[in-house]
Parts: C-alpha cells; structure tokens; sequence
C-alpha cells in the first residue's frame, strides 16, 4: 500500500492494551529505527494510562499520538511514506479537540526542532529554547486554548 492509495486514512482513538502492537508498528520505525532513539527511552510506563491516536489506512498503521492528562501531546509519528499526506495534521487536530473537550485551558508538547513550523501551523508557539531529549534537538511548544 502506498500514500496515493485511493481510500485515506481515519484517525481512531485507542487504548495501549487494545492496540499496542500497532501503535508500536508506526513508533518502532520511527523513533527507534529511524532516529535511533534508545527502545528502553521510547516505552514507558506511561503508556499503559494514555489516551492513543491511531491513523489507520486499509486498517493498516500508518501513524500515531499519545496524549497524557488531556494536556501534553507526545510521541507523535507518521511512517515516512505517509508524511505530507495529512495524517500528522489529522492526528494533531484529533488530540486537540479531545483536549478541549476536557476543558483543558492549555496543550503542552516537546517539538523536534524539523517539526517546529508543523505544530506553529495549528497554533502551538516555543516556550523554550532548544535542547537534546533521546539525542534529538527539541523545544517545548504551547497552543492556549483559552
């Protein structure tokens, strides 16, 4: 399957004990294999009590969000032949309104300096200066809700 498949993708909101092996089947060739991010940094405990995205297109993975408390968005990836295709910009705007619907007043997120413009796009601004987190360049980004 190819991103210029016919049928898109939907975005489905999932738990860690239902849906790991496919939330692991987008994270583990994006964060581990591409970007060589350590497997005992990328699983962690809290997994297990945070709310997933999953987009799904042939109900195959094709990217993911975790979302923790209804305030910070994390782990946020789309596998590489599915970037530029929507499915990050779905699941971003997915994680958002289920915060809102929460009635958190502010989402918090740590950015990858390459997605920076990504998230600016759908309102989120820098609130810190750039430092390493998994070896990766990072800053923290905000999006008030308020």
């Amino acid at each position: 399957m190819t991103a210029d498949s016919p049928e898109k993708f939907k975005v489905i909101q999932v738990s860690w004990a239902s849906h790991a092996s496919q939330l692991i089947a987008v994270r583990e060739p994006v964060f581990v294999i591409e970007q060589k991010v350590k497997p005992d940094f990328e699983w962690d405990e809290i997994d297990a009590v945070a709310i997933h995205l999953l987009a799904l297109a042939h109900d195959e993975p094709i990217g993911c969000a975790r979302i923790i408390n209804h305030r910070k968005i994390g782990r946020m990836a789309v596998l590489k032949h599915w970037r530029g295709h929507g499915a990050g910009q779905a699941l971003l705007q997915e994680a958002i309104h289920i915060c809102l619907a929460h009635g958190t007043k502010a989402i918090n997120l740590t950015a990858q300096t390459h997605a920076i413009t990504f998230y600016q796009q759908a309102g989120f601004v820098e609130i810190s200066g750039v430092y390493q987190d998994a070896n990766i360049p990072h800053v923290d980004m905000q999006l008030n809700l308020n």
